[in-house]
């Protein structure tokens, strides 16, 4: 045996369990406030009790801590904690990267533990409905930022003739919608576009209708609980899909729909996480995120639904491509890519 071998996994392992352990911590600096306050500035962590009104001893231990994790910045001549102008960027604008609502959807994800590890033993699937709201309320926020950064001003301009479309005015369907920040953003942008989102969670959908209505989008964006394989209208010049393919337990039935629904000469619009289509290549900090993610949440409810397909989250280009051409999609190319996503231009 290498003993330094032995003492680098041991290093990997504790910088591990610290992230792990840290992700309450950070969940709980969302759940208060705690970023937005900090970053009015600097503070000792009784001048930050009295800025939050939270008690001074819990603030001393979650202060050091967060300083600790490069979370949040100290100066020891002054006692005060503070947060820089990119920890605050990323920790504290809901616009930003949303850092926290990452942790919360993995805090979500892992109350699951349980069910996913009997499910190991049974094949079983468990539906992304069987999970925590914070799952569904965290995707949304952690996933939106990059939407906003993304979608109007990159992917739908590296789509053929498709933004010219949008202008004009044309009906859009998003498919697998959630919260449905994709179909408000969408037609924000673009006063003339009509948006139907569609997602078969529920409560999912009940939120997208709220937020759509007080954003005062109501007469064009509008909602409806349905699966990727019936969700209705057709002649859509655009469908939307984001994140949501590989989750589903019948991919191909559900690229059949999106054929069926498209005008002649209309777009599927397909975002994937980035997934290399050779396995190696995904042994990434990304990659064991997606992978992580995908073994509670993307292929247990591809196991849950009819089909018992489950691409997951790293499942690669040409997988995805496969599931397009078999639904009888002719043009397939990838229009662009993030260090997060795969942007796929689908046409018939």
């Amino acid at each position: 045996m290498d003993q330094d071998k032995v003492t680098e996994f041991m290093g990997r392992f504790v910088a591990d369990l610290a992230a792990t352990d840290a992700a309450g911590s950070v969940v709980i600096g969302q759940r208060l406030g705690l970023y937005r306050a900090l970053a009015q500035g600097p503070a000792t962590p009784e001048e930050f009790a009295e800025r939050t009104g939270c008690h001074p001893r819990y603030l001393t231990e979650w202060l050091r801590g967060q300083a600790a994790g490069g979370y949040v910045s100290y100066r020891p001549e002054t006692g005060r904690f503070r947060l820089t102008e990119e920890q605050a960027f990323c920790l504290a604008d809901p616009d930003g990267p949303n850092v926290p609502a990452a942790f919360l959807i993995a805090l979500g994800m892992l109350r699951a533990e349980p069910r996913i590890t009997e499910a190991f033993r049974t094949g079983d699937g468990v539906g992304w409905h069987e999970h925590e709201e914070d799952v569904f309320v965290g995707c949304d926020a952690f996933f939106r930022p990059g939407y906003v950064a993304q979608l109007i001003p990159s992917w739908i301009p590296a789509l053929d003739g498709v933004e010219a479309k949008l202008v004009a005015g044309v009906r859009v369907a998003d498919v697998g919608c959630g919260l449905g920040s994709s179909s408000r953003l969408l037609a924000e942008a673009y006063p003339l576009t009509t948006v139907t989102g569609s997602d078969y969670h529920t409560a999912s959908i009940e939120l997208a209708r709220k937020q759509a209505t007080e954003a005062g989008l109501a007469d064009r964006v509008a909602f409806e609980v349905a699966t990727a394989q019936t969700f209705t209208g057709t002649g859509y010049d655009l469908v939307m899909m984001f994140d949501s393919l590989h989750d589903m337990g019948d991919p191909l039935g559900a690229a059949r729909r999106v054929r069926q629904a498209l005008a002649a000469d209309g777009t599927w619009l397909l975002v994937e996480p980035f997934a290399s289509d050779k396995i190696e290549e995904n042994f990434t900090p990304v990659g064991r995120l997606y992978y992580s993610a995908s073994t509670f949440l993307c292929v247990p409810n591809g196991l849950s639904q009819p089909g018992g397909h489950a691409l997951g989250a790293q499942a690669g280009e040409a997988a995805i491509r496969q599931v397009a051409t078999q639904a009888g999609f002719t043009r397939f190319r990838r229009a662009a890519q993030t260090p997060f996503n795969l942007v796929y231009e689908i046409r018939p």
